[in-house]
């Protein structure tokens, strides 16, 4: 049976209008109330929070691919879909928006360039509360767990168990429900990765192609790596506030040593 209508949820990702991943997750959240669709035309890994502002955006509406599920396609980014579909394409109030289900972990620094995550900070940023979801592999991906796992927390969205000024970034190993060792509420953990640049020439100049190297894990205890490390769903709540509070109290000198030095 179908959900109430009485829950409305927008639904982006990454990966593009045709993932598996976005589907699976419609399917399973149309059971708790209203979905509708506004995803990128294409893959659009590793944009972080891009927003096009030098040419226009275009969108069509899309046969889903699950029935009775209003969809649109975005010629544009991400956080585009979610500011368009916010901003104009949809006439009504959305309570919720979820980003995935992506292929492949965002976890640590991965979320200052994710495109799931910039997606949902859109929401977030709108008053909001919003989801990012991924799991952690990019061949043979178990979308279920993930699209269980979200299908309850819209059901607690909805019962007000949880904050409305929140923005969740989940991680689950790339395993069947059965075989998860629990859930743990987390903080960012450190991944970092050696980019390695490949040059080349296509015959007429050259060109440059970053490539990423093997990430370094920093599986601290109580961070999202270390949760997903141990074959557990992490859960990290994020917010915008990017300033460093041990910082602010190591440079209170600062501003006296500058301005000493421009007179």
């Amino acid at each position: 049976m179908k959900g109430a209508k009485n829950l409305r949820m927008l639904v982006t990702n990454d990966d593009g209008i045709y993932a598996m991943g976005l589907w699976t997750l419609v399917a399973a959240l149309q059971q708790v109330g209203e979905v509708v669709v506004v995803a990128p035309d294409r893959e659009q890994s590793a944009v972080g929070t891009s927003v096009t502002l030098h040419h226009p955006l275009r969108a069509r509406e899309i046969e889903p691919l699950v029935r009775g599920i209003r969809s649109y396609c975005v010629e544009g980014t991400p956080a585009d879909c979610v500011i368009l579909a916010l901003g104009n394409l949809l006439n009504s109030r959305i309570d919720l928006v979820f980003c995935g289900i992506n292929d492949g972990s965002n976890l640590g620094d991965d979320v200052l360039i994710s495109g799931t995550v910039g997606a949902a900070l859109q929401g977030y940023l709108k008053g909001i509360p919003s989801v990012a979801l991924s799991v952690g592999a990019l061949k043979d991906v178990h979308f279920d767990a993930a699209a269980r796992l979200a299908a309850v927390l819209a059901r607690n969205f909805e019962k007000q168990a949880l904050p409305k000024e929140i923005l969740l970034n989940i991680n689950l190993p790339n395993l069947p429900l059965d075989r998860i060792k629990g859930i743990e509420v987390t903080r960012l953990g450190r991944r970092s990765y050696s980019d390695e640049i490949q040059p080349g020439h296509d015959g007429k100049r050259d060109y440059y192609w970053i490539v990423r190297g093997k990430p370094d894990w920093q599986p601290e205890e109580g961070t999202d790596i270390w949760a997903f490390t141990r074959d557990k769903i992490s859960i990290t709540p994020i917010h915008s506030d990017l300033t460093s509070q041990k910082a602010l109290s190591a440079i209170q000198d600062l501003p006296q040593a500058l301005l000493k030095g421009l007179t």
